[in-house]
């Protein structure tokens, strides 16, 4: 079993609060573990009883009858009939049908159709549960309905979100061990979704990763947006994950389907396909930041896979560029580790080889924020060449503010200061020591 620290403290923190857990995240990021492992195990080590601790797996046959949101609420209700405390876990929660009031049906169970609007499902029966002062309820779901970035609202505020991402580096090695650079390398390029880090060789990786988005993700995004084909959708991810890390133009998209695709699809198709899995959770938008102007701009962004071993996997592991795999990994381990994130930006005034003055933008990967510390960080392969050195630090040279400048590396080096006070630091050591 893969320890997972950082969301077993959440439950422990928000343990009997009042209010239903509701654990999100990518499918397959290791939510249904969390809770039927992890935290089964750590409520037994405190003196819960078993009988106290109430699974139920809506995905199991015999529990097909439970989908109805009475039958459902019925159940928990008689498990949990004495005082003590129970401890609910409804996994699959998507799987109960939404119902038709029976109010309205003389007492019938109709399944309600999309325009039907006194309705009975799964956030029914989660808010009423959770009132119970005997019942500490935790729902997971692994479809786009419970996928859906917005899931809280749908909870009207009243749920505590525990949000969940595939594994850090930190988790990742604590799991595998061995010598760092060489378990940063596997991770770097095959990520850290549970069920991959566990397969025992490459191909089987590969294979998992691969069939990851035909049989379930696409799946779920057709299914949630009502589309009836993946090969646009299909087409677009395999773009974002060649320019992971570089601004996206949706017209420029668009212009490419038509040229290359012979596909008509207009700017707002590629947004709104885009979007779809952003709400998926499969890629995170970072927005621009005017560092001297104090104020986000423009809306161009950069995209950035959940997980490294996904974002290969859509360019079939071959050709994959280690600069974008390191950014990607260093978005990931940012957002992780508690911090907000933008792409740093700024415009100077500069004389060009014709001595005429021109307004130049300079861009830094991150500014990425934690309580009281602030970072710029550039992430870079190597600085070994005198030509790379200069590119990589030249917007930390023309930027004059008291915010830390860093350099990350994917090299085996200690943490050191270069003649301009910026930091130069190995990446291993960043996300393992410097982040935390």
């Amino acid at each position: 079993m893969i320890d997972r620290p950082k969301y077993l403290k959440q439950l422990i923190e928000n343990k009997e609060n009042g209010f239903p857990k509701v654990i999100t995240g990518i499918r397959r990021c290791g939510k249904s573990s969390l809770l039927k492992d992890i935290y089964y195990e750590y409520l037994l080590s405190i003196g819960v009883s078993k009988k106290n601790i109430i699974i139920i797996e809506l995905d199991s046959i015999e529990n097909t009858k439970y989908h109805d949101p009475f039958e459902l609420n019925d159940y928990v209700l008689n498990k949990c009939k004495d005082d003590s405390m129970h401890y609910v876990f409804i996994d699959e929660i998507q799987l109960v049908d939404t119902i038709i009031n029976p109010i309205y049906t003389n007492g019938k169970h109709i399944i309600a159709g999309k325009e039907d609007k006194d309705v009975v499902g799964f956030v029914e029966v989660v808010l009423g549960l959770s009132r119970k002062k005997n019942i500490d309820l935790y729902v997971t779901g692994s479809n786009s309905k419970m996928l859906s970035s917005d899931i809280v609202t749908e909870f009207r505020d009243k749920a505590t979100n525990i949000h969940m991402y595939p594994l850090s580096f930190e988790e990742f090695y604590n799991y595998k061990g061995g010598y760092k650079t060489e378990t940063f390398e596997e991770f770097l390029k095959y990520g850290g979704m549970p069920l991959a880090v566990l397969k025992n060789n490459e191909q089987d990786k590969k294979e998992y990763l691969i069939n990851l988005f035909e049989t379930t993700y696409y799946k779920d995004i057709l299914e949630h947006n009502h589309l009836n084909k993946t090969e646009s959708l299909d087409e677009l991810c395999c773009i974002l994950s060649n320019e992971c890390g570089h601004l996206i133009n949706s017209e420029k998209i668009a212009n490419t389907y038509k040229t290359k695709k012979r596909e008509n699809i207009d700017k707002e198709t590629v947004t709104r396909y885009i979007n779809f899995f952003v709400d998926a959770f499969i890629l995170a938008p970072v927005e621009r930041y005017d560092v001297k102007g104090k104020n986000r701009i423009g809306a161009l962004r950069k995209y950035y896979f959940i997980d490294n071993g996904l974002r290969n996997a859509k360019l079939n592991f071959s050709s994959i560029d280690e600069g974008q795999m390191l950014e990607n990994l260093v978005y990931n381990e940012l957002i992780y580790n508690g911090y907000t994130v933008n792409v740093g930006v700024y415009d100077k005034v500069e004389k060009n080889r014709e001595n005429v003055s021109v307004k130049k933008m300079y861009e830094i990967d991150f500014l990425a924020k934690k309580g009281n510390r602030e970072y710029y960080i550039q992430v870079s392969t190597d600085l070994s060449s005198e030509e790379t050195k200069n590119r990589e630090l030249k917007p930390y040279i023309s930027l004059r503010d008291q915010i830390q400048k860093i350099v990350v590396i994917n090299r085996p080096i200690d943490e050191t200061r270069d003649s301009n006070g910026f930091t130069i630091i190995g990446i291993v050591d960043f996300v393992l020591r410097f982040i935390k």
